[in-house]
């Protein structure tokens, strides 16, 4: 066996939900084989190709932040198997800035929208200094490319980037990027066992937006994925969750705080083709930071699964 793989990488809570989708039994070995404890060489070099890093932290009350950081391809690199050094430092206002520490747990998405090809890396931080930071890997697997919308890249000047709160009831702004959105990606934590980002996909709109009295709330299909259940596992464990949508045409960036709940029935869910569950997320507060990605994209070619999708009309 490959020393670098781990026996049994599932915590309590992913145990959990994959014995409620009924899937503990197939995916415990494909689970075993694919999370490592160290990267292999694709996956480092595969690092070192990219202009844009996601991230997953946790500020000082436990709340999961989900980010991005960005730099000239070669900003993220592997010197070994066990680490990952990150040039970049967070954008202002991004609760990242916040968050970083030595010691404190991350999750890192690397995603290259271009090829559909996206990796992660979950560990912890294990020196900060003025240029960036490094990352000891825990767990390093790798994602298939469902649900990913193709775009290209381009780099332009960011001038002016404004920082606007966000409450529980979204503005105006925040409302139009989540209800045009064919991506987002989300961020969670469950105590001991670290902090994840990761990717959700589906055709634009796929994000439901309604108000409740309370604030706003988002409902999401979930659809099939590796079965590794990583985030709603540990929504398992701690419902709280970070979202953060990106504005491929404006550079804009939705960072919210929620609360999650996972439907596994009911009308709602049977009336999604494709999904599987609902995701369901009560907004608590949030920041908006506008023209703040120094990255514009081109118009999306969408992945190839979404037909099988359905739509909340």
């Amino acid at each position: 066996m490959d020393d670098n793989r781990i026996p049994l990488p599932f915590h309590r809570g992913e145990q959990q939900m994959q014995q409620r989708a009924g899937m503990a039994a197939r995916f415990a070995k494909p689970g075993a084989v694919g999370i490592r404890s160290a990267m292999p060489d694709q996956h480092r070099d595969f690092f070192a190709l990219l202009p844009l890093l996601f991230v997953g932290s946790r500020d000082s009350n436990g709340q999961p932040w989900a980010s991005v950081l960005t730099g000239m391809p070669g900003f993220a690199t592997s010197p070994d198997a066990k680490t990952l050094r990150i040039n970049a430092q967070p954008l202002a206002g991004d609760p990242l800035e916040e968050n970083l520490g030595v010691g404190r747990d991350l999750g890192l998405l690397g995603i290259q929208l271009e090829t559909r090809r996206r990796n992660r890396m979950n560990g912890s931080v294990t020196s900060l200094d003025t240029t960036g930071f490094t990352v000891s890997v825990a767990q390093s697997f790798g994602n298939c490319a469902q649900y990913i919308q193709s775009r290209r890249p381009h780099r332009v000047d960011v001038t002016s980037p404004s920082l606007q709160s966000e409450a529980a009831s979204l503005s105006a702004r925040a409302c139009d990027l989540v209800a045009k959105a064919d991506t987002f990606f989300i961020a969670t934590a469950a105590a001991d066992h670290g902090v994840d980002v990761s990717h959700r996909g589906g055709k634009p709109g796929f994000v439901r937006l309604d108000e409740d009295g309370n604030g706003s709330v988002l409902t999401v299909p979930d659809f099939r994925g590796n079965a590794f259940f990583n985030t709603l596992g540990n929504i398992a464990l701690d419902a709280r969750a970070g979202l953060l949508f990106v504005d491929f045409d404006s550079g804009d960036l939705l960072m919210l705080a929620a609360h999650a709940e996972v439907v596994w029935d009911g009308a709602e869910l049977a009336a999604f083709n494709g999904a599987e569950r609902l995701l369901r997320l009560r907004v608590t507060h949030g920041r908006l930071l506008e023209r703040a990605l120094p990255l514009r994209w081109s118009a999306p070619d969408y992945a190839p699964q979404l037909a099988k999708t359905g739509t909340w009309n």
